[in-house]
């Protein structure tokens, strides 16, 4: 799928998203959403109201064996050095985003399955059984783990949307897959309320799927736009904000096929930057919002400041 965005177009949709200034629980999906929480942000994008979602953050240790297994250690170094991180250590966050449509509560993904997600919620005034839409940008554990919990649906009252080939994939595995068991356990049971998005296709109105392939077979992100307002739900296209962005032909480790995943990191970067498009990657450090630029032959990710602010 080709995005057209103008950069007219793109400037005014960044002009309009202030984040939330005050917390307000959300009653139903037509009320706006409005959190500001160390777990839950809040801006508008014309009509919607998106939220994104703290639900947890952890460190890893083994940062170059992540992100830059095959770089030249030197060389791996001087990109963080650059940026003022340690190339030991990489701080991972995991974000799902809630989008209030003004007709239904979408939310896209469900965290690591260890209460986050309700927290989350709960601050942005919503409770688990209000989720009208999951949708499931790909099917690795800390984007499903949140499905059930305790055994039972989280989202009860939820329709699930996907990309037939992340399902199709997962599901055919066998038993001691550890993704595949956690699909068989926390997905197949409710796939009979889920509907298969091809690239291009329509979660709801102003909801759209872009194949970004190669992080999973079936990876997707999601474009919004409302009143000519727009923003990409990036999932794990780019997995740092630092290494993904600057050097983005280097493989993450868990990308299954690296050269799709590449391809896609550099075709939706790309559009970002040129169109100056705001994005929300899942990984991105909370509140996982920000805008991409161009540097030498990569990118460089620059989080949201008080140009969305209140």
């Amino acid at each position: 799928m080709t995005i057209k965005l103008t950069r007219r177009a793109a400037l005014s949709a960044a002009a309009a998203l202030p984040f939330a200034s005050a917390a307000a629980p959300v009653l139903a999906a037509g009320e706006p959403t409005k959190a500001n929480s160390t777990v839950a942000k809040s801006f508008q994008l014309g009509d919607f109201s998106v939220t994104t979602l703290l639900d947890g953050s952890v460190p890893r240790d083994d940062a170059k064996a992540l992100f830059g297994a095959d770089v030249p250690d030197d060389e791996f170094a001087a990109v963080s050095a650059e940026n003022f991180i340690s190339p030991e250590i990489a701080q991972f966050f995991f974000t799902p985003t809630l989008v209030n449509t003004g007709s239904e509560l979408v939310l896209f993904d469900t965290g690591l399955g260890q209460g986050g997600i309700q927290a989350a919620l709960a601050d942005a005034g919503v409770s688990p059984d209000q989720i009208d839409v999951v949708v499931i940008t790909h099917m690795h554990p800390d984007h499903i783990g949140g499905m059930t919990t305790d055994g039972a649906p989280t989202f009860a009252n939820a329709r699930f949307v996907t990309a037939a080939p992340e399902y199709d994939f997962w599901s055919a595995m066998d038993a001691g897959n550890r993704v595949g068991d956690m699909v068989a356990a926390k997905v197949t049971p409710q796939a009979e309320k889920m509907t298969f998005l091809e690239d291009g296709g329509e979660v709801a109105s102003g909801i759209t799927a872009v194949a970004a392939y190669g992080h999973t077979p079936g990876h997707t992100a999601y474009h919004l736009e409302s009143n000519g307002q727009r923003l990409v739900l990036t999932a794990d296209l780019a997995n740092h904000y630092v290494w993904s962005f600057a050097r983005p032909e280097w493989p993450f480790s868990f990308d299954m096929d690296p050269a799709a995943a590449t391809a896609s990191r550099r075709n939706v970067l790309g559009m970002l930057a040129a169109d100056k498009v705001p994005m929300i990657g899942y990984h991105m450090p909370f509140p996982a919002a920000g805008y991409v630029e161009t540097r030498g032959d990569g990118f460089r990710f620059v989080p949201v400041s008080y140009q969305m602010m209140s």
